[in-house]
């Protein structure tokens, strides 16, 4: 059932709710969260079908927040709110109200939401596009317990990152880190089945993809060991080399569907590794609402070692033939040193010609 609203108030919207839920025969509220999505109208479909089908999940209402350019003088002077309210068939398994704002109304979207969050559930508040560098002090921001970024969107995800990390409250996530959930799973698991010591990491991916940032900040942080970058021609993701004492542990997906996990002594197993749908992203992050420490640590960790003149400055390095790990002296010529690094090693880098100590400076804004 579909209801529009011309000019209206958060009040009749929450009277149209009501109508609605009555017109269908399920006058209760099944619903356990409020999802905000905050976007643009040439975004706001692709945003609203992946909300939908995550609610078949995490049944929520969804409001969708539309700020619409005014294009006179005079427009930008008329405050509007026109609504469209959804339920039943339409909204999934939730409700769905789609908020379009015009002229001053536009500047306290906190105001026309308030009124509509549910009662007594958690907030989740969206931005697919165009999130604001500070999400725990947006107005809308201020009102979720968790606040969903996608740094992927950005126009220099890069230095995106490292403004997500110098402003990070707890509660806040990026769809770039949910990407890599898959390949943290599979690394981790990999490094169970076999005894050994981490020497050092080679992540290869495409250019200014953050996901393969974020996985490289995590691997570092959590191994304490070099982590190299090498880039591809993807898509996103292609291959992990661990360098072990136990010989090399090799992650590749030169597909973007099915990858190859090699480990020294066993035989190479095929394993599902796909890219997801944003769907299955936001019904990931919808599972749990509480802050997420490891992200904090891995995006604190990268973000002093990006480059100021951003990704402009990295430097490629070739990326080796699958299952071939790549050589220690390579991977050293492109390593981020662990913070704990002993006083030997900082000695013997400031040795070094400044040509030699450039190119880590370089590498190290890959990550």
């Amino acid at each position: 059932m579909k209801i529009d609203l011309t000019d209206t108030t958060s009040s009749k919207i929450n009277k149209a709710l009501v109508q609605g839920r009555r017109a269908i025969g399920t006058p209760a509220v099944g619903m356990v969260l409020t999802l905000v999505i905050v976007t643009d109208e040439e975004n706001a479909y692709d945003a609203l079908r992946a909300a939908n089908e995550a609610s078949r999940e995490h049944p929520s209402r969804t409001l969708v927040v539309i700020k619409r350019v005014s294009r006179t003088p005079r427009a930008r002077a008329q405050a509007r709110l026109d609504a469209e309210v959804r339920v039943g068939a339409e909204a999934g398994t939730g409700e769905t109200v789609i908020l379009r704002l015009y002229g001053e109304v536009t500047e306290h979207a906190q105001s026309v939401v308030l009124p509509l969050l549910l009662p007594d559930a958690p907030v989740v508040v969206w931005w697919p596009v165009a999130a604001p560098l500070d999400p725990a002090k947006d107005p809308l921001g201020a009102l979720a317990q968790r606040r969903v970024t996608d740094t992927y969107a950005s126009e220099q995800p890069i230095q995106e990152l490292s403004a997500r990390a110098e402003a990070y409250t707890p509660g806040d996530t990026d769809l770039s880190w949910t990407r890599i959930t898959p390949w943290r799973s599979m690394l981790a698991a990999a490094l169970d089945q076999v005894v050994c010591e981490v020497t050092s990491v080679e992540v290869e991916g495409e250019e200014f993809n953050p996901s393969v940032e974020l996985l490289a900040m995590w691997l570092a942080d959590r191994l304490g060991v070099p982590v190299g970058r090498a880039l591809s021609s993807g898509p996103g993701l292609t291959a992990v080399r661990m360098e072990t004492s136990a010989g090399p542990v090799v992650l590749d997906r030169a597909d973007g569907s099915l990858a190859n996990l090699s480990i020294q002594g066993q035989p190479d197993r095929a394993v599902a590794l796909k890219r997801r749908e944003t769907s299955e992203l936001i019904a990931e992050e919808l599972r749990r609402l509480d802050p997420d420490d490891t992200y904090a640590s891995a995006l604190r960790y990268g973000v002093d070692r990006l480059g100021d003149d951003g990704p402009s400055q990295w430097v490629a390095t070739p990326a080796p033939a699958a299952k071939t790990p790549a050589a220690p002296a390579a991977a050293a010529a492109v390593a981020v040193t662990a913070p704990e690094a002993s006083k030997a090693s900082e000695a013997s880098a400031e040795k070094a010609p400044a040509a030699a100590k450039k190119a880590p400076a370089k590498k190290a804004a890959a990550k």
